[in-house]
């Protein structure tokens, strides 16, 4: 026990933190914004594992991951029209929708790999992005290596943060997207096209989860595997709920789901006797928590989850 309360486990476990909650803040945030706009797209965890494996196969053949993020941006776009034209267009349940796409991309997905790589024992891997250290601060006891010692897609992801908070309540664009979210009938009186500003918001979304998966891949793993996502897409979904639909609260709560995941790995550095499962279990605990509606749910938009037609 005395192995956790020193400086060097706190840095450890806070860069991990920050670390791992980068990627899912990522889907978060474009998650918050699909979901302003009445859309609940669960399909995230699907597109995200296409991007990954889109950012993994044109890095490995290619060999620049910045080449490979983009392919994966574009691999959520195309995946997001195709979700869009059933949420909207179609107007089909979108938890039906997602949870069937989500399972058609996990099969997809292995098959794709399979087809490409075949069944080698030997483990396939990427160069991803280096981390930025920057001089002096890194330096800083606990904080330093965790701020200031990151992928620079983590800044990104923060920069992020900043633009969709001052797109959804500074602009507006974000009053019409909140607008829709809120009383689409009441915004298409005003002359807003309702399913264009929700296709919008899944195509964001999905973009955002592309990138998400993308990250994770050059950050965090830099290889291939079934389910290498591990459900991150919907815990991105509880983190929307948790952070009560509000960006920076979002990615406070990315930050504890973060801080959550990271618990198990760096005890077990510390060389703490723990039960593994428990601590494996924790970030899909919360989730379970903000799903539930026990915290968020006065902030929802009314028309989450209500296809709009003009009849």
């Amino acid at each position: 026990m005395n192995n956790v309360l020193t400086i060097a486990f706190f840095e450890t476990w806070l860069a991990a933190s920050v670390r791992l909650a980068g990627p899912v803040l990522a889907v978060s945030i474009g998650e918050t914004v699909c979901q302003r706009a009445g859309v609940l797209n669960i399909g995230i965890e699907g597109v995200m594992l296409g991007s990954a494996l889109t950012t993994f196969a044109v890095t490995y053949s290619f060999g620049s991951p910045l080449l490979g993020l983009l392919a994966g941006i574009v691999c959520g776009l195309v995946l997001g029209l195709f979700l869009a034209a059933m949420y909207v267009t179609a107007g089909l349940n979108q938890v039906v929708v997602g949870v069937v796409f989500n399972a058609l991309m996990i099969a997809t997905a292995s098959y794709t790999y399979r087809a490409l790589y075949g069944n080698s024992p030997v483990i396939q891997s990427v160069t991803g992005f280096d981390q930025i250290e920057i001089p002096w601060l890194t330096n800083i006891p606990i904080v330093g290596p965790a701020l200031f010692g990151q992928s620079p897609l983590l800044y990104l992801t923060l920069l992020f943060v900043g633009m969709t908070s001052y797109l959804l309540f500074r602009t507006t664009a974000g009053l019409t997207i909140r607008g829709v979210g809120e009383h689409p009938r009441a915004a298409d009186s005003a002359g807003i096209s309702v399913p264009k500003v929700r296709y919008l918001g899944v195509l964001t979304s999905s973009a955002f989860a592309g990138f998400g998966g993308g990250y994770l891949m050059l950050t965090a793993v830099n290889s291939y595997r079934d389910g290498i996502t591990a459900g991150k897409g919907f815990i991105a979904l509880a983190i929307v709920i948790f952070g009560a639909w509000n960006p920076y609260r979002v990615a406070v709560a990315a930050m504890i789901f973060g801080a959550a995941d990271a618990l198990q790995l760096s005890l077990q550095a510390a060389g703490v006797s723990v039960i593994p499962q428990f601590l494996f279990a924790l970030p899909y605990v919360l989730t379970i928590v903000a799903v539930s509606g026990v915290l968020g749910r006065r902030f929802q938009p009314a028309a989450l989850l209500a296809p709009y037609s003009r009849k």
